[in-house]
């Protein structure tokens, strides 16, 4: 996708989203600045990109071109390592910990958990010089002279604006506070109506269901059943794993300058093992929602598979020599994949039934 069509796209989504954003629109007025700043193109150096640029809400707020493995930069030419997850149901990941009864890690943001809340997150990609490429001081002066300035001093006060340090962590505050409401977190899919009784599956759903919380082991990772709470489920664990994802080769990160990745072509993405400097959680990458996963491809953390139909082929089909070699190769989970034995119409099955966790306000993608 071309520079010019990627700006006309991020216009579009300001129009579409940020100047929706009214007084009669349901949500707090701390919620209603953090959707004015998740849609603001005007906060990324040069000008042009916007939170919602990579995370559209018409699409299950994943990046909108679908070519791409990664996201390209508000600078022409700066790809980051990582596809972009989905920002929807980003509320439900629980803040990053040590589960000392399982061993394992769980929670936080990004794929490798280095942001342990929204807010945190929520800095990140300002900063980020392969993202929106600004800094403290520019971001919240852009913000002081914006039209929803006296919006942003009515939540936090008078002058608050004058502080750039405070003033930061207010704009990241107010993004998760949107980040919160129930424009992101829906739960209005054909399945939540299924579970609800208030919809139908087909046979074909049926069957794929049946196995996703059987034979296909989909739910160890992913559990389909409510919460505790009665909350409607997150498809995710939200711990982490080596899957044996594979590289990939189409990713444009690799020719990046030196400056931005000085390993080059043999840049190898360790996860989480990076984040924590232990080997031994290398290759690892956070558990991802299944929610909306119909309109969020390309899929795994480096965007090597573009379709549902290959993710469930690979997962089906890892141990038997088919696929490339893993991009990390210690680590790698044995146990819950790889060598599944279901049969291709089983594996249409499960497809279909993952199009039914689509929400009635995201839409799929065209091929």
């Amino acid at each position: 996708m071309g520079r010019r069509r990627r700006l006309l796209l991020a216009v579009i989504t300001g129009l579409a989203f940020g100047l929706a954003a009214t007084a009669d629109d349901g949500l707090a007025s701390k919620e209603r600045l953090g959707k004015l700043l998740f849609t603001d193109t005007n906060l990324s150096v040069p000008r042009g990109q916007s939170c919602a640029s990579c995370h559209d809400p018409l699409l299950g707020c994943t990046e909108p071109d679908k070519k791409l493995p990664v996201s390209q930069g508000a600078c022409k030419g700066r790809f980051g390592n990582r596809n972009a997850p989905t920002a929807m149901y980003a509320n439900l990941v629980p803040p990053f910990r040590y589960d000392r009864a399982t061993g394992e890690y769980v929670g936080g943001l990004f794929w490798d958990g280095r942001a342990a809340t929204l807010e945190d997150q929520a800095k990140g990609p300002f900063l980020n010089r392969l993202e929106m490429n600004n800094n403290k001081t520019a971001l919240v002066h852009t913000v002081a002279r914006s039209a929803y300035a006296p919006l942003f001093e009515s939540v936090y006060g008078k002058g608050s604006l004058r502080n750039v340090g405070k003033a930061f962590d207010q704009i990241a505050e107010a993004i998760a506070a949107y980040e919160r409401t129930a424009e992101l977190n829906p739960f209005t899919s054909r399945y939540d109506s299924y579970a609800a009784g208030k919809a139908e599956l087909s046979a074909a759903e049926k069957r794929g269901l049946a196995l996703f919380e059987g034979a296909a082991r989909c739910a160890k990772c992913h559990p389909s059943r409510p919460g505790p709470d009665g909350r409607p489920p997150a498809f995710s664990d939200f711990r982490y794993d080596n899957l044996g994802v594979p590289r990939n080769p189409s990713l444009p990160f690799y020719e990046l300058p030196y400056r931005f990745n000085p390993a080059g072509p043999g840049f190898v993405d360790l996860g989480l093992g990076a984040a924590l400097k232990d080997p031994k959680q290398n290759g690892k990458f956070r558990t991802p929602t299944l929610r909306n996963i119909a309109t969020t491809s390309p899929y795994m953390h480096n965007g090597v598979f573009t379709t549902l139909e290959q993710v469930l082929d690979f997962y089906n089909t890892r141990d038997s020599g088919k696929w490339p070699p893993p991009e990390v190769a210690e680590n790698i989970n044995r146990e819950d994949l790889g060598a599944l034995g279901l049969t291709q119409q089983e594996q249409q099955d499960i497809v279909a039934f993952l199009k039914t966790l689509t929400d009635s306000t995201v839409r799929v993608p065209t091929p």
